[in-house]
């Protein structure tokens, strides 16, 4: 079995009036290569009339992120010619590579008559060799995802990237990353195993779970040590996680805002291309 590190409980971080959850970074974890970032956004119900989420246009450069929608919706734009809004059980995978300009905000029908929400948005960072690659964005609704049953349907995995089983993920990675979303019923469990010299990434967003023995509840992600390969999951009450793995790069990472590169340099180089234009102009 994969021996549990440590649990790192996630911190409450607000923006306005959203209610924030940040798993990656905190003072406890920095970061588990290649998975940087995790924003846990909600749950929490918007009034009708409100002004929906917050992130306006702003660019990227150097690294990935992908988006849970577990409730709500959203409306996404950027400068390489993406647009769309997913709804509730879809996702959101988008390369930002040599850099782009997005935006990230709810439906105008959400706007005008609320309800739940609740979001997950995870950044991957790129090897050096793909941190200028064409910026890409893919958007799936919740039936474009294809789901694996495991224990009689106790436990559906939805599967994003990689593959499970012998099940594909339709989101192609570059760099061999696989992501599903899990949603476990009360006494439901299933068994997987990951190559030791790959990183586990496993947040549990509801509910509690039994992981390899130990107990794990909501807001908490598990960092694995890189020994042994198998991963025992059961759920002790309605339960939903991310699950994921990746090799690690191994490689320098110097983060400044919304850019994720190898040097300092790279750095101001990115925010010289970012207010040169390089990245495009926003038009709403």
């Amino acid at each position: 079995m994969r021996k549990i590190k440590k649990k790192h409980k996630a911190i409450s971080a607000p923006i306005g009036d959203l209610v924030t959850y940040r798993a990656l970074p905190t003072n406890s974890v920095n970061y588990i290569d290649p998975f940087l970032f995790l924003n846990h956004h909600g749950p929490q119900v918007y009034k009708p009339g409100n002004q929906g989420l917050p992130f306006g246009p702003h660019p990227h450069r150097g690294f990935e992120t992908l988006t849970f929608i577990l409730d709500g919706d959203i409306m996404h734009q950027d400068t390489g010619g993406g647009k769309d809004v997913i709804a509730a059980g879809g996702v959101q995978w988008m390369t930002a590579g040599r850099g782009l300009i997005h935006a990230e905000v709810s439906s105008e029908k959400f706007k005008q008559e609320g309800g739940p929400m609740e979001i997950l948005q995870l950044w991957f960072n790129l090897p050096a060799k793909y941190k200028m690659t064409e910026p890409k964005y893919i958007g799936l609704q919740k039936e474009s995802i294809p789901a694996v049953n495991e224990d009689e349907g106790k436990v559906k995995v939805n599967v994003v990237s990689g593959n499970w089983r012998e099940t594909q993920g339709p989101i192609p990675s570059l760099s061999d990353i696989h992501m599903a979303s899990i949603e476990m019923q009360p006494g439901g469990s299933f068994t997987t195993s990951v190559e030791a010299a790959r990183n586990i990434f496993f947040y549990v967003v509801r509910g509690s779970v039994k992981v390899n023995g130990e107990t794990v509840e909501k807001l908490h992600l598990v960092e694995f040590i890189n020994e042994g390969e198998q991963v025992e999951v059961e759920a002790l009450e309605d339960s939903y996680i991310l699950f994921g793995h990746a090799l690690p790069f191994n490689e320098p990472v110097v983060a400044h805002g919304p850019f994720v590169m190898n040097t300092e340099e790279e750095i101001r180089q990115a925010f010289r291309d970012y207010q040169a234009g390089k990245m495009g102009s926003w038009e709403s």
